[in-house]
């Protein structure tokens, strides 16, 4: 099974588990919108495609456009969607075909103290569930 990162979060947050708040945007003026809604101060932008490595990946289209950004201003948040929106994000585990980014995560701003990263993989030769974990969060 394949999720998203924002369906994910909404599971963890189902059972329970605390997570930043985030919305789910398909256009620029929605990205703009839940900066506004998020509190107005920070957010991070994440591209949602099917594949890790977003925050180093880069769009075929602007190269120099990260799959993942900071965002300190509805203005910046909205060009930053707008770069990402509708491009092929290339990441370590896309190829070099990538995948066109349709939807966008904004993910409230939080002063971050220590980072973790969490994963479940299958292992598609033992068919068993397969944990990852990091010290590095999710950019290592």
């Amino acid at each position: 099974m394949k999720i998203h990162e924002y369906q994910g979060k909404d599971l963890l947050r189902a059972a329970g588990v605390a997570v930043p708040r985030g919305i789910v945007a398909h256009t620029a003026d929605e990205v703009a919108a839940a900066f506004d809604e998020l509190g107005g101060e920070l957010v991070v932008v994440k591209s949602q495609i099917h594949a890790g490595g977003r925050g180093k990946g880069r769009f075929v289209e602007e190269p120099e456009q990260p799959g993942v950004v900071l965002a300190r201003s509805a203005q910046e948040a909205r060009e930053n969607a707008e770069r990402m929106l509708g491009n092929t994000l290339v990441t370590i585990q896309t190829g070099e075909a990538g995948k066109t980014v349709k939807t966008l995560f904004v993910e409230e701003g939080l002063d971050i103290a220590r980072e973790l990263y969490l994963g479940i993989v299958i292992d598609r030769e033992t068919s068993s569930p397969v944990l990852i974990t990091s010290t590095e969060g999710g950019m290592a």
